[in-house]
C-alpha cells in the first residue's frame, strides 16, 4: 500500500445536471470520465488520499468578490455556487491541517469571470479562486496570495478582480492571445497604477509542449514566486494545452502537467478548462493528483502520446528563450505608475484625484454587451476606494462601490457616502456595496 508524502484532499463535483448545450464542449462529461479513472487507478485506496463532497458557497461568499447585476440569482445556478463551495472546501482543509494540499476538481469553471457579472462569458460566470480567495482573507486572515494560471486560455476575469491589488501575485502562463480567445494577456499587461507588477502575463507560442512550459516556469514564474514569499499559492489548473485538446492549439502532455505541478508546489489546485474529455482529462488529473500527493507519476501515459508528433518545434525554444529573459524585469523592475495608467486618464473631483479608465466587455456565452467605466481612487495610505459605473444590454445603469479589505477611514467614508447618495438620489436601476472592512454587502433595485 502506497502512502502520500503530502495528505491530499481531492473535492469532485462533476454538475451532472448542469451544462451549456447537451454537445458544448463544457458538459458533464469532462469529469465523468475522470471521476471513474481516479477510482479505478486506486487514488483513493492510497493512505493520505481522501475525496471530500464540496460545500455550497453562500451569497455573502460571491458578493464580497463580485457585483452581479441585477442580482446573484439572475446570474448563477447551484452548480455554480457548489463549484465555488468546493474551492472554500478546499482552501477550508488546508488551512485547517485536515490536509497539506487540495484539488477542487470542480465543473462549472470560474477565471474568465470579472469583477462585474451580467451573464456567462468563456463558459464562465462566477470566479470561483477569487471566490476562494477572498474566504482565504475573510475567514483565515491570509492577505498575500499567489495565482498561477496554467490554463490554455488568458485568465481576464482574474486579472480584471486583482488589477488594482497587490497582495495578489497573478501570473499566467496561456497560448498568445493573438491566437486565441480572449485575445488578451500581454507582457505589457502588468497590473494597476497601485499594484503595478503584480500581473505577469506570459503569452506561449501555439505549439508549446512541455519543454516550453518548463522553461517558463523555471526562468519566469519560480523566481518571481520565491520573492513574493506568498502565503498561500494556487494554482488554476486548466488542461486545454493537452496535445489532444479540440478547441486549442498547444502540445503539454500528462507527463508534463505532472512535472510542472510537482515544480510549482501550490498549496491548492482548481480545475478550470480541459475539453479532450476521454483523451486527456483523466490522464492529466491523476498525474496531477498523484504528483501532488508527492508519488511516482512515472507511469501516466495518454493512449495517443507520441513523442516524435507532439515534440515541441526548435524555433519554439529560441523565441521563448528571449521572452523568458524580458519578462521578470516586469515584475523585479517594474515600470512606474505613470505608465499603468495610459489605459485611462487621472480626474480630480471633489479635492481627490481618481484613475479612471473604461472597458468594452463581451459575453460571447450569453450574447451581452456592456460598456464599463471603473475609477480608482488614488489614495496615498491604501490601495484606494473602487467605483464601478455599468451599464449592458440586459441590464441599465448599475453601481457598484468596493471599499477594500485594508480601506483606510477616508475612504471607507467617502466609499460609504458614494453609495448612500446613490440610494437617496435614484439613478441607478441597481446598486450593490462591497465594504471589506466593515464586512457590510448590500444591493438594492428600483
Amino acid at each position: 500500500m502506497h502512502e502520500a508524502k503530502h495528505s491530499l484532499g481531492v473535492i469532485l463535483f462533476p454538475a451532472f445536471d448542469w451544462s451549456i448545450s447537451p454537445t458544448h464542449p463544457e458538459r458533464e462529461e469532462r469529469l465523468l470520465y475522470t471521476q471513474d479513472q481516479l477510482k479505478e487507478e486506486g487514488l483513493f485506496d492510497i493512505e493520505g488520499v481522501d475525496e471530500h463532497k464540496p460545500g455550497v458557497a453562500g451569497r455573502e461568499d460571491v458578493e464580497r468578490t463580485h457585483f452581479c447585476f441585477p442580482e446573484l440569482e439572475a446570474v448563477a445556478t447551484r452548480s455554480h455556487l457548489v463549484a465555488a463551495g468546493g474551492c472554500i472546501t478546499a482552501a477550508d482543509l488546508v488551512m485547517g491541517g485536515r490536509a497539506k494540499k487540495a484539488f477542487a476538481l470542480v465543473r462549472p469553471p470560474g477565471h474568465h469571470a470579472m469583477k462585474v457579472v451580467h451573464g456567462s462569458r468563456g463558459f464562465c460566470t462566477i470566479n470561483i479562486e477569487a471566490v476562494m480567495i477572498e474566504h482565504l482573507r475573510e475567514h483565515h486572515g491570509k492577505r498575500r496570495i499567489a495565482v498561477v494560471d496554467t490554463d490554455c486560455h488568458h485568465g481576464d476575469g482574474t486579472q480584471d478582480i486583482y488589477w488594482h491589488d497587490p497582495d495578489v501575485l497573478f501570473i499566467s502562463l496561456h497560448q498568445d492571445g493573438r491566437t486565441l480567445y480572449p485575445g488578451t494577456g500581454f507582457p505589457q499587461d502588468c497590473g494597476g497604477p497601485k499594484a503595478v507588477g503584480r500581473t505577469i502575463n506570459i503569452p506561449l507560442p501555439p505549439g508549446t509542449g512541455d519543454e516550453g512550459y518548463m522553461q517558463a516556469m523555471e526562468r519566469v514564474v519560480m523566481p518571481i514566486l520565491r520573492h513574493f514569499k506568498p502565503e498561500v499559492v494556487i494554482n488554476s489548473a486548466g488542461q486545454d494545452n493537452h496535445f489532444t485538446d479540440p478547441i486549442t492549439n498547444m502540445n503539454l502532455t500528462a507527463q508534463g502537467y505532472a512535472r510542472l505541478t510537482e515544480l510549482l508546489q501550490a498549496d491548492i489546485a482548481v480545475l478550470e478548462g480541459g475539453y479532450s474529455i476521454q483523451g486527456a482529462l483523466p490522464y492529466v488529473n491523476l498525474g496531477i493528483c498523484l504528483s501532488m500527493a508527492g508519488l511516482d507519476y512515472s507511469g501516466v501515459r495518454e493512449p495517443d502520446f507520441d513523442a516524435v508528433r507532439h515534440a515541441q518545434r526548435p524555433q519554439i525554444a529560441e523565441y521563448l528563450d528571449k521572452l523568458c529573459d524580458a519578462l521578470p524585469e516586469l515584475y523585479f523592475s517594474p515600470p512606474p505608475a505613470s505608465q499603468a495608467m495610459q489605459d485611462g486618464q487621472v480626474e480630480r473631483r471633489e479635492g481627490v484625484e481618481w484613475f479612471t479608465r473604461h472597458k468594452d466587455i463581451y459575453y460571447d456565452t450569453d450574447g451581452i454587451s456592456e460598456a464599463q467605466t471603473e475609477s480608482l481612487l488614488l489614495c496615498g495610505s491604501c490601495r484606494g476606494l473602487m467605483k464601478v459605473v455599468s451599464r449592458s444590454t440586459k441590464n441599465p445603469d448599475c453601481l457598484g462601490v468596493e471599499i477594500p479589505v485594508d480601506a483606510c477611514p477616508e475612504c471607507r467614508a467617502r466609499g460609504l457616502e458614494i453609495y448612500g447618495e446613490a440610494q437617496a438620489r435614484g439613478g441607478f436601476r441597481y446598486t450593490q456595496l462591497i465594504d471589506r472592512v466593515g464586512r457590510q454587502y448590500e444591493r438594492h433595485g428600483f
